[in-house]
């Protein structure tokens, strides 16, 4: 009889066991009780769908008080989490983050604003207000608490949670794997939902169209319509049969890469209107001096002086100077913007074969430009002495002649 149940015991212990572990949810926690910790008195949570991470939290959208706990399991001492609340759009930009890591021995927690996508996780001031931050590590799981302090009557709030090596004693690059870009998504804080990010995670709103028309723009004014410009410039007016060809298409690519510049820069603008806590220097300086610079372009080509003109010789340093300066700056913040957008690969390579494309282009046109040049300087050479010794020979005769006269 004994050896008859044995089978249906073990099978009721499997059972069991089956539930017992699948009942391990975010909604079953209890989180450990000591000296230290925050009130872990939370209404709602969730498991996050990616990197082993849970968020509890509690609510109140009468006040904005959002009093949350952010938990990352199977963790080492040695890497660091973030978790953080994007106000602005979706993604990593924009992003006011909860940091926390060990350092010698013991957790620290500290506030860090993410402007771009290689900003280090630096402390730093939030746009909201954040208090009772701590943060714990025990059997292997590293914890974030805080209160913080949300417009009124928010609902609803995207979020990124993220982790990484801890190196020199410093957050270090995280991974780029698939959960790793995964790991964004919104969050209900009243019904509890959470939507994920689409696309391999990458979530489009309409801050990162905008951002996208923003980046081809300027990639097609500034990165590939100003060097065409340059090249007619430079290389057209050897080819004879060009006649004044190579100005107007000089002037006609120029003219629309300024328009086309412009309706970048201005999406630029409405950008930084719409990220507020978001530096980028070094790019919108870069473009401010861009659009500044082919601005006095535009207008110097209504100072143009005649080619006779004393001052002609000057004029043209300038413009050339100005040119160049303004393609090798829209170069260099084009790539600044690629670092800034993070786009596929694919894109960045395709403008960098567009860029070795062009350089070739140059390359051949300048070894063609000085073939010519030294070829007719040569055939002008040989004309003049020609030309000089021709002239010798009539003297010659003529003396020659009225000398044999003379005798």
């Amino acid at each position: 009889m004994v050896n008859s149940l044995r089978p249906v015991l073990f099978l009721t212990l499997l059972v069991s066991l089956f539930i017992s572990i699948s009942a391990q949810t975010c909604t079953t926690y209890v989180f450990p009780r000591d000296n230290n910790q925050v009130n872990t008195d939370f209404t709602s949570c969730n498991d996050l769908p990616f990197l082993n991470s849970i968020i509890h939290w509690k609510y109140d959208s009468s006040t904005g008080r959002l009093n949350l706990a952010y938990r990352h399991t199977d963790i080492d001492s040695d890497r660091w989490i973030a978790w953080a609340i994007n106000p602005t759009g979706i993604g990593m930009v924009g992003c006011q983050a909860l940091v926390a890591y060990q350092k010698d021995g013991q957790m620290l927690a500290y506030t860090s604003p993410i402007p771009s996508y290689r900003t280090s996780l630096a402390q730093g001031d939030l746009s909201f207000k954040v208090s009772a931050l701590s943060s714990s590590f025990r059997n292997r799981e590293m914890t974030i608490f805080a209160t913080i302090q949300l417009p009124i009557n928010t609902s609803v709030i995207n979020h990124v949670w993220q982790e990484g090596p801890v190196v020199n004693g410093k957050p270090g690059m995280h991974a780029m794997t698939a959960a790793n870009r995964q790991s964004i998504g919104s969050l209900d804080l009243l019904s509890g939902n959470q939507s994920k990010s689409s696309g391999g995670g990458v979530a489009v709103d309409s801050r990162t169209k905008l951002k996208n028309v923003h980046g081809v723009l300027n990639v097609v004014a500034w990165g590939i319509m100003m060097p065409v410009g340059a090249i007619a410039a430079r290389y057209l007016k050897v080819f004879n049969s060009m006649g004044a060809a190579w100005f107007y298409i000089h002037i006609t690519t120029q003219t629309s890469a300024y328009i086309v510049g412009i309706a970048g820069w201005a999406t630029g603008l409405v950008l930084g209107s719409k990220s507020p806590g978001i530096q980028l220097n070094a790019h919108k300086n870069i473009g401010i001096t861009l659009f500044v610079l082919a601005t006095l372009q535009v207008f110097a080509l209504g100072l143009r002086p005649k080619p006779d003109h004393k001052y002609r010789f000057y004029w043209n340093i300038y413009h050339r100077l100005t040119g160049y300066v303004v393609i090798v700056l829209s170069v260099v913040n084009i790539f600044k913007g690629f670092d800034i957008l993070e786009p596929e690969k694919k894109w960045k390579n395709l403008y960098i074969g567009a860029l070795i494309g062009l350089a070739v282009v140059a390359v051949l046109l300048e070894a063609f430009t000085w073939y010519v040049v030294l070829k007719r300087k040569k055939a002008a050479g040989k004309s003049n002495h020609e030309s000089n010794g021709h002239t010798g020979a009539i003297n010659g005769n003529t003396f020659g002649g009225s000398t044999e006269s003379v005798v």
